[in-house]
């Protein structure tokens, strides 16, 4: 029969409670979890993504919205420079047609001049070429003539040509038809920007 002493009971007493303090004590190792905070990061970087994508469509949008504004721009000022060369040729036109169907056998030589001075190109050489003949079968004749432009308007027009359609009414008087009778006609004038002045390039009877 075993016989316990006092000292082995105190020490069978005494055992589970430093187990359970070491227990206790132990440090518990199991790692944490991350996922919280992968799903975060991976969440924040879509949105910086989508933000440099939307920021790159707005500047895009802003770009091609300033490049068709400067079109517009530049168009329209083309535009109203050629409606300004229109309007400038066609005053021209109107003014140069009567000095053109206008002629007075005691003043030739002076209509020719002024006939060479608003014309160019290839109808200043065609009315040169013939002015000798005409002037010695006014003069000889007694004609006389007087144009008004009733009515113009612009055909087609650019910053450097226009082309005007022009109305005229023309009393015409001779030594045989002394009373004043009046032809109506219609003239074709192109009109040329030569050193900033309009001149009359090319004349037709259509």
């Amino acid at each position: 029969m075993s016989v316990t002493t006092g000292e082995e009971v105190d020490e069978k007493a005494d055992a589970p409670e430093d187990q359970t303090t070491a227990d206790a004590d132990e440090p518990d190792t199991e790692p944490e979890s991350t996922e919280p905070e992968s799903a975060e990061t991976e969440s924040t970087a879509r949105r910086r993504w989508r933000g440099r994508v939307l920021a790159g469509v707005v500047a895009v949008l802003l770009l091609a919205s300033l490049a068709t504004s400067g079109y517009l721009g530049w168009q329209l000022w083309q535009d109203r420079q050629v409606a300004r060369a229109g309007e400038d040729a066609r005053a021209a036109a109107v003014e140069y047609a009567q000095i053109l169907t206008s002629i007075d056998s005691g003043m030739v030589d002076e209509n020719f001049d002024q006939v060479l001075d608003g014309a160019t190109g290839e109808f200043k050489d065609m009315y040169s070429q013939s002015s000798m003949q005409l002037r010695q079968l006014l003069i000889d004749n007694k004609a006389s003539a007087h144009g008004v432009v009733v009515d113009s308007g612009i055909q087609s027009a650019s910053r450097e040509s226009v082309v005007v359609l022009l109305f005229v009414d023309q009393s015409v008087s001779n030594s045989a038809v002394p009373d004043p009778r009046i032809d109506r006609s219609r003239i074709k004038m192109t009109m040329q920007d030569v050193d900033g002045r309009w001149r009359a390039s090319k004349v037709e009877l259509p």
